[in-house]
């Protein structure tokens, strides 16, 4: 596996300019330049179903959620406030994510397409087309021209986002593809779904380096640390199975909820592995020791997705209760609730 001191100093260069390049689209986002202000307009209340997933920009100054209304929805996680409601899929939104540079935001969903916004205007900059129906993942490498997509075709599809043409169609799985992630080199994607398996993929040629099995279930979730040394897997079986990235050996098994696991997010600092499930629970653990650390209770229905900024400093969780929820990872207390929690009368 290549690691990214391979890279060349020039290379590096060109990555730290865009990505400065990116950092101001994102300061362009957080100001919502192209959202009506709460004040000139109606309240802005959030979405109005069921939140789906969650991504912080690079910098970690805007929040996007997305989810079955059919948006994508930036946030200022500073101060709570909605900058930006992105409109144009045409049916639920199941996954968000910001390019390495922060130049880019991708989405996808239940109309089968990819599409691709700029953040700072909001501005649709591209349709992606390819997956024969829903698109449940999206994931852009941590370096270089590459954006990934799965879905319900069973198939895991790389892009250059500058042309949207397609490199690459991997296939091996037998069932929907439910998440995909980047290790940090970028020369490994790891891809887990519906036939209970997650598979790590050379990231250049497509082909298989390993098939990891243990789950008794779906696979609805994997991260890597920020090493790259350990992944993790989460899914339908209450289990979060940590795997020794290199060997792909099991290290251990967390039983992390009492119903199926739907999301696992590692710290910046590898020290904490965040888990989120059909409990209504985000719980936090030292993944090396196994231990339990805290448990996170204020949603009040199913927990969809968590993500933690890259500082640490904050987890932002979405779910069913129609609210993204951010909290204070050392202490457990939730700082602040974005959107209106839709209550059943």
């Amino acid at each position: 596996m290549s690691t990214s001191s391979t890279r060349t100093l020039e290379q590096r260069v060109a990555e730290l300019e865009t990505r400065v390049a990116g950092l101001e689209a994102e300061r362009r986002a957080a100001g919502g330049q192209f959202a009506p202000r709460p004040e000139d307009t109606a309240p802005l209340e959030g979405h109005s179903s069921v939140v789906r997933a969650i991504a912080f920009s690079p910098g970690g100054r805007v929040l996007a959620s997305a989810g079955n209304d059919g948006t994508v929805r930036l946030w200022d996680p500073g101060s709570g406030r909605q900058t930006a409601i992105i409109e144009g899929h045409t049916g639920r939104v199941r996954a968000v994510a910001f390019s390495a540079d922060g130049r880019l935001l991708a989405s996808s969903g239940d109309d089968g397409t990819v599409r691709l916004w700029d953040p700072g205007s909001g501005r649709q900059t591209a349709i992606i087309e390819g997956h024969k129906g829903r698109v449940r993942a999206v994931a852009f490498a941590p370096f270089g021209a590459t954006l990934a997509s799965a879905g319900g075709d069973g198939t895991v599809r790389l892009w250059n986002p500058a042309t949207c043409e397609q490199t690459l169609i991997i296939e091996g799985h037998t069932g929907r593809v439910r998440a995909i992630a980047f290790a940090p080199d970028g020369g490994t994607l790891a891809s887990a779904g519906g036939d209970g398996t997650v598979r790590l993929w050379d990231t250049d040629s497509g082909d298989q380096i390993a098939l990891l099995e243990g789950h008794t279930s779906w696979v609805r979730a994997v991260a890597f640390s920020r090493d790259g040394g350990t992944l993790a897997s989460a899914g339908d079986d209450g289990t979060v199975r940590l795997w020794d990235a290199p060997t792909a050996k099991q290290r251990g098994t967390l039983d992390a909820h009492a119903d199926w696991v739907s999301g696992v997010a590692f710290s910046p600092d590898r020290r904490t592995l965040a888990t989120s499930g059909e409990d209504k629970l985000v719980r936090l653990w030292d993944w090396a020791s196994g231990l339990q650390t805290a448990i996170l209770a204020a949603h009040t229905d199913s927990v969809a997705a968590i993500a933690f900024s890259p500082d640490g400093n904050r987890l932002a969780s979405a779910g069913d209760d129609t609210t993204v929820r951010l909290w204070n990872p050392t202490t457990g207390r939730l700082t602040r609730t974005l959107g209106r929690e839709r209550r059943s009368l």
